[in-house]
C-alpha cells in the first residue's frame, strides 16, 4: 500500500474476473450522449470497420468499440456512462 492509501490496479483482478465472466449483453448501459438506458444487446452494431462499433439506438452516438488482434483485444467504453451488470447469485 502506498503512503496515500491506494494500491495498484492489480487489486481489481478478482472483481473484474467475476464481472466479465458473465454475459455482458444482458448488462444495462447508459449512453453518455443522450442518457438512454438499455441492454447492451439493444445497441446497433456495425462490423464494417477494422473492429466492431456499437451505437446508441436512440441518438446514434458510439457507445462501444472493440478491436481484436492476435492474442488480445481493445475495448473502449467511453460512450457509456455506466454498465449495470447482473451477477449470478
Amino acid at each position: 500500500m502506498s503512503d496515500d492509501g491506494h494500491v495498484d490496479g492489480n487489486a481489481l483482478a478478482g472483481d473484474l474476473r467475476e464481472i466479465f465472466a458473465v454475459d455482458v449483453t444482458a448488462a444495462v448501459g447508459r449512453c453518455s450522449g443522450c442518457g438512454h438506458r438499455g441492454p447492451v444487446a439493444s445497441l446497433r452494431v456495425y462490423r464494417d470497420a477494422p473492429g466492431v462499433v456499437a451505437r446508441c439506438p436512440r441518438c446514434e452516438e458510439v457507445v462501444l468499440r472493440l478491436v481484436r488482434g492476435p492474442g488480445r483485444a481493445w475495448l473502449d467504453l467511453r460512450g457509456a456512462v455506466s454498465l449495470e451488470i447482473p451477477l449470478p447469485s
